[in-house]
């Protein structure tokens, strides 16, 4: 499902079923648009659920032009939708890579302040930002 505008999603469980973040949060920022991907939203939600704290989306859909805006990838995943970066201030960081793991993210991204989470093909990069 596509809207314009993330303040056009219905205000009904039945269209929003998920419980730890809101539409605005994983709408593109630059645009408002938002994609929905239930599969991510899902596992999202889920990693919410089993880490017992917060997390902060940083950025979740994007945008084609937001995302060249940003200097994301040409092919990035959060053009479908399917990807997310989630803050790790004040997160045990090895705690969040393990339950994203195991919620079924397949994609994994390191950098110093955030985890990139996406369910595109089994890679990893960025991993010595993250070495003790």
């Amino acid at each position: 499902m596509i809207y314009e505008h993330w303040k056009l999603v219905p205000q009904k469980q039945s269209v929003w079923p998920w419980e730890f973040f809101k539409p605005q949060e994983v709408a593109c920022h630059g645009t408002g648009r938002l994609l929905i991907v239930p599969e991510f939203l899902d596992r999202i939600d889920l990693l919410r659920r089993m880490l017992g704290s917060p997390i902060r989306l940083l950025s979740g859909y994007r945008s084609p032009y937001h995302n060249a805006r940003v200097g994301g990838a040409v092919f990035s995943r959060h053009l479908k939708a399917d990807a997310g970066d989630l803050s790790t201030v004040g997160l045990d960081r090895k705690e969040l890579l393990r339950l994203a793991r195991s919620v079924g993210f397949t994609g994994m991204g390191y950098y110093n302040t955030f985890l990139h989470v996406d369910l595109g093909r089994p890679r990893e990069w960025g991993k010595e930002k993250w070495s003790d």
